[in-house]
């Protein structure tokens, strides 16, 4: 982008060919990585420090491109995503450190937005970093003392907004609720169609994007919802929890939109062969002898023959093929069915089988002795290794789920026990997520609030609450869908 005369007419992103779309995407990206560099530095170096007013330079320079081209440079956060004059930045695992990182020093001053004016010099973009960098706190408080400080030092070419209030997530979250249960209709829907009856594509795609929507603004309680198992629908709840949490992966490998409606779409449909298992062998509560096992081993042939129909309507993704066939192959190629000649899976089929096998393994069936917790689940698939899954693709996701993944019971050194509602962005906090309580340290079940796990005493500097290990809620009775359903209902 260059720079543009005063009179020139401002531009927005519906002005922006592709190209320059790119071009916008990489200088934000680039002033996302200058303005952490800054704030590490910041906090060890005075202002004049070369290195310091080297990269205030470099920071001014991109941004005045924006401003003189845009008039406008506007970052907004909104859960775990970035905008840049309204565009949405797409991050990928090479630079997810930085977005995180980021996210993660705004949320702690409770910046919703932080804007750049026509006008700033590269000495009042010095003192806003100093700033930034040197507040302590967080809270309420950080935010009052950082708009203060920004008063105060008479910065007026840069201001901030407060995150929004988080109690005011209800709506979204009914909205996200709304959306998996619709998905569950139209995919039973789709199951129960007679052989000439035609699948709404349409609809399905509308619901990916849907879904993909609400991953970006209200992460964590999708995650939530995938902890929904309805035993006697099995074979639909468990393909909506793979859907999600194949888009919620893929994303986070930095595949794009229309990228990631192909892969929902392939990861809603990669059990629909089993509509030719007979109900007797999915739900046998024993060992399957051998000729049930090779009946069930077929169900990718089937899933793949009844998709190769649906071929004829518009934008229908091929890649479902590969993945009705494939998600039970491993990285290894071994598993079924059976493979001679392709040297490997394609890369959907290899996001859908890690979301497959995790959705599986936590949810409780009749022919298995034992379901994992979700900790426990992300275990076994580190140990399974690189025979079992692809080890980069395995590894994003184990950091996405996070230690403690969302859903999961904890007992707290507080004599406590709370349900893992959000985990945290920052990689020094990984152990420090976020929780609902829902005993006291009497044990006694109570509603208790959600505590921020990184919360530490003014007083001691000790955090106020830290996680002693994770529960198994058959053994307690408790069962982490109530608590996403009643947030989605209340």
């Amino acid at each position: 982008m260059s720079p543009v005369t005063e009179t020139k007419k401002r531009l927005s992103i519906e002005d922006l060919s592709s190209d320059a779309l790119k071009a916008l995407h990489q200088t934000a990206t680039e002033l996302l990585t200058l303005l952490q560099i800054l704030l590490k530095l910041s906090r060890i170096y005075h202002p004049h420090n070369i290195n310091v007013i080297k990269h205030i330079k470099h920071f001014s320079t991109l941004l005045q491109f924006v401003l003189n081209d845009m008039g406008e440079a506007q970052f907004k956060v909104r859960k775990s995503s970035v905008f840049f004059n309204n565009l949405r930045l797409k991050y990928g695992f090479s630079n997810y450190h930085i977005f995180k990182s980021v996210l993660q020093e705004l949320a702690k001053r409770d910046i919703g937005v932080l804007a750049f004016h026509p006008g700033i010099s590269e000495e009042e973009l010095a003192r806003f970093v100093q700033i930034v960098a040197r507040a302590e706190g967080k809270g309420k408080a950080s935010f009052e003392e950082l708009a203060g400080g920004l008063i105060q030092q008479g910065i007026e070419h840069i201001s901030i907004e407060k995150t929004a209030d988080p109690s005011r997530t209800t709506g979204k979250e009914k909205a996200t609720a709304k959306i998996y249960f619709l998905s569950l209709i139209h995919l039973k829907d789709a199951f129960e169609k007679k052989k000439e009856e035609k699948i709404n594509l349409s609809t399905t795609r509308r619901l990916m994007q849907s879904i993909f929507n609400h991953i970006v603004e209200n992460e964590s309680f999708v995650y939530g919802m995938t902890n929904i198992k309805n035993y006697d629908e099995y074979t639909l709840n468990h393909s909506v929890n793979v859907c999600l949490l194949s888009i919620a992966l893929g994303r986070r490998l930095g595949l794009d939109r229309h990228e990631l409606v192909d892969l929902g779409i392939s990861a809603f449909f990669h059990d629909f062969g089993k509509l030719d298992t007979p109900k007797e062998i999915l739900e046998k509560p024993a060992k399957l002898d051998d000729q049930e096992r090779h009946i069930i081993e077929k169900h990718p042939f089937h899933g793949a023959g009844k998709l190769v129909q649906m071929r004829e309507f518009k934008n229908f993704p091929l890649k479902a093929l590969n993945v009705a066939l494939e998600h039970h192959v491993r990285e290894d190629l071994s598993g079924y069915p059976k493979y001679f000649k392709k040297q490997s899976t394609h890369l959907f089929s290899k996001i859908v089988k890690i979301a497959d096998y995790f959705d599986a393994i936590t949810t409780k069936r009749v022919y298995r002795a034992k379901h994992f917790t979700r900790d426990e689940a992300l275990t076994l698939m580190m140990e399974q290794g690189p025979k079992e899954f692809h080890p980069l693709l395995l590894r994003v996701f184990v950091q996405m789920m996070g230690v403690y993944p969302v859903g999961t019971f904890v007992a707290l050194d507080t004599g406590e026990i709370g349900l893992i509602t959000e985990t945290s962005l920052e990689p020094a906090y990984v152990l420090r997520p976020k929780a609902k309580l829902i005993t006291n340290p009497a044990g006694q079940k109570i509603d208790g609030d959600v505590v921020d796990l990184a919360e530490k005493d003014p007083a001691t500097q000790k955090y106020k609450r830290s996680v002693l290990k994770t529960l198994d809620p058959e053994k307690y009775h408790l069962k982490a869908s109530d608590y996403f359903l009643v947030r989605a209902a209340s």
